[in-house]
């Protein structure tokens, strides 16, 4: 087991799941309130990644932040260095990943929330910023740590735009699904079938979790 490099997943995913949290619940609750026709074009972006495939996220990452474009450049200007094969790349890279697995739950658990408690909390003089805090959230908390928890476990298991954004860097973008790939190259399967064991464990867990928590929601 590559120790390094799973402290540096186990990092990835808690960012990434933390930064999904603030930015995917303003875009569920508009998702599961609005009326408006732009919604299918929101939620087609939004789903994207889900038939994207990661190489080719990667690719338009790689392309928009470089050096060489006027987003990249401009980062350096500011910063003095580039996203690509750095660990806030791949966070940027595993949070537009992920953006479905995070939203998604979160509106269908704001959807299913019966309007009627809001409006009562309205009429009772309650400003919306304490509704959605104190009837909207404890009402849908099942489906948004349903939200979380996909999205911690899939950034766990992320290749493809990893490798693509970040590279291979050991201690910078070398994570566990790639410290597999490199154990299987040198032919040391002792070691990628330890990493790959504990992966498949998680992700285990992980669903079972998942599953725990969708049948709780549907006997209440």
């Amino acid at each position: 087991m590559d120790w390094t490099a799973l402290r540096l997943t186990l990092q990835l995913a808690l960012w990434t799941t933390a930064i999904l949290f603030v930015v995917g619940m303003p875009i569920a609750c508009w998702l599961a309130e609005t009326r408006s026709r732009a919604r299918f074009l929101v939620e087609a972006v939004v789903s994207l990644p889900l038939v994207l495939p990661p190489t080719v996220l990667g690719f338009y990452l790689l392309w928009g932040l470089g050096p060489r474009s006027a987003i990249g450049e401009l980062l350096q200007r500011l910063t003095g260095a580039t996203l690509p094969f750095t660990f806030p790349g791949i966070v940027l890279a595993s949070t537009l990943y992920n953006l479905p697995f995070a939203v998604r739950p979160f509106a269908a658990a704001l959807s299913a929330v019966d309007r009627r408690y809001r409006e009562a909390a309205w009429c009772l003089g309650v400003s919306r910023w304490q509704t959605f805090v104190r009837v909207t959230l404890p009402l849908a908390w099942r489906g948004i740590l349903t939200g979380l928890v996909l999205t911690f476990a899939h950034t766990v298991g992320e290749f493809g735009v990893i490798l693509m954004v970040g590279g291979n860097i050991p201690g910078v973008t070398r994570t566990l699904s790639m410290a597999v790939y490199d154990d299987v190259q040198a032919l040391n399967y002792t070691s990628a079938g330890a990493t790959a064991l504990w992966l498949l464990f998680f992700s285990l867990i992980m669903l079972c979790i998942v599953q725990s928590l969708d049948r709780r929601g549907v006997t209440r």
